[in-house]
């Protein structure tokens, strides 16, 4: 019978364990939380293992899980062990930790890696999931029968607990395979740059000013993109203040259909097919209404994205330079995803140069070969199954 899990419900006990990853050169961590009924995450658990004793075969160290919802548990330790820039921490796919952690304090971990990330840089392809990579490097079956269960009930299920632990657990042997496989290879600091962008605060910061440029739009009209402009910061304004789910206020589709309608009175508003009974009335109907009022009446009208004139040809040159993106990836041995998206490509394509894929490793393995094609100076051949770049002139 497996031995029951370490659960952390001290600051105190928190506090030894920090101390304990402290002297260590890495560990590893994962976190489970709800977020269906909130705006920001709700922190439910926290995972976290330390390297095994002495090499990769030694019997793992200590793992535990930590109770952040235990009475008078505060989860500062942890975060001076973030501070701790002596000692690696170890996440995999770790955007949604790293929100939960700068808005619940301001902080992130220094330094951090990223299995995820590392993976794509390592050659296991795009989806490099959790599972994916515990069967490849770690070769054990994963039980995810547990992902979505409750995690703010309490006490936790033997099932909970062992699935969450096996997060961090298997991490260790995954963190260590690929960290060496980056130290071979030299690409250390490509994972290293995307860390970096991993802990910008600005990936984190949703403003309502800005919330109506995520609303998808069929029309451009400058007035229409006004209310929808007011009616999204009201919603964003709202959701933040009392941490509500966007979708509890209203949806994307009401959105649009109020701005479209317009409704000035109690009497229109309850005309909507769309608006949540709870939206009819009250708080929400009084901002929904005062929205729409200064989106009608405003001067400032918001300008529409225009779409990219581009250059002659531009489909035909983002076609090639998907084909370049392929075959230098595959060369790489790095996924495309990583290194260009799509719109990526079609922005080259129409001149753009501001773009992530024509900076630093990207520049190295990609960008700079994509700007010598829309140049003309370089060309695209085939030989059997291989893509060659041709210089040209």
């Amino acid at each position: 019978m497996a031995a029951e899990p370490r659960i952390i419900t001290t600051t105190e006990e928190l506090a030894a364990f920090c101390e304990l990853a402290k002297a260590q050169p890495y560990v590893t961590l994962d976190t489970e939380f709800l977020r269906e009924r909130t705006y920001y995450s709700r922190l439910c658990l926290v995972q976290m293992a330390l390297p095994p004793a002495s090499g990769p075969k030694a019997a793992g160290g200590p793992a535990v899980l930590v109770d952040p919802m235990a009475e008078g548990l505060s989860l500062e330790p942890l975060y001076e062990l973030f501070r701790h820039t002596a000692t690696v921490k170890v996440f995999h796919a770790a955007r949604q930790d790293l929100e939960i952690f700068f808005h619940d304090a301001g902080v992130f971990p220094d330094p951090l890696f990223d299995t995820q990330v590392a993976a794509m840089v390592c050659g296991f392809g795009e989806q490099a999931g959790y599972e994916t990579l515990v069967k490849r490097i770690v070769r054990q079956p994963l039980d995810k029968s547990s992902r979505f269960t409750d995690w703010s009930r309490r006490p936790l299920t033997q099932a909970q607990a062992e699935y969450a632990l096996a997060d961090v657990t298997h991490l260790r042997a995954i963190y260590e395979y690929l960290a060496g496989q980056l130290k071979k290879t030299g690409r250390d600091s490509w994972v290293a740059e995307e860390a970096a962008a991993l802990v910008d605060p600005e990936t984190y910061i949703t403003r309502p000013d800005e919330a109506w440029a995520r609303v998808r739009t069929r029309s451009g009209s400058p007035r229409f993109l006004a209310v929808v402009r007011e009616l999204a910061r009201f919603r964003e304004t709202y959701a933040q203040t009392r941490d509500v789910p966007r979708s509890r206020v209203f949806k994307d589709d009401a959105l649009i259909e109020l701005a479209s309608a317009k409704p000035l009175t109690d009497d229109d508003l309850g005309k909507s097919r769309l608006l949540l009974r709870e939206a009819r009335r009250g708080e929400i109907a009084q901002g929904i209404l005062a929205a729409i009022k200064t989106g009608v009446e405003t001067s400032d009208l918001p300008k529409p994205v225009p779409d990219q004139p581009g250059l002659p040809g531009n489909a035909a040159l983002s076609q090639l330079l998907r084909v370049l993106l392929q075959a230098k990836a595959d060369a790489a041995g790095v996924a495309p995803k990583l290194i260009a998206s799509a719109s990526d490509l079609d922005a080259i394509a129409s001149g753009v140069r501001d773009v992530p894929a024509l900076s630093g490793w990207r520049a190295e393995v990609f960008g700079n070969e994509a700007l010598l094609l829309t140049q003309g100076r370089i060309a695209l051949s085939a030989r059997g199954g291989a893509v060659l770049v041709v210089p040209v002139g």
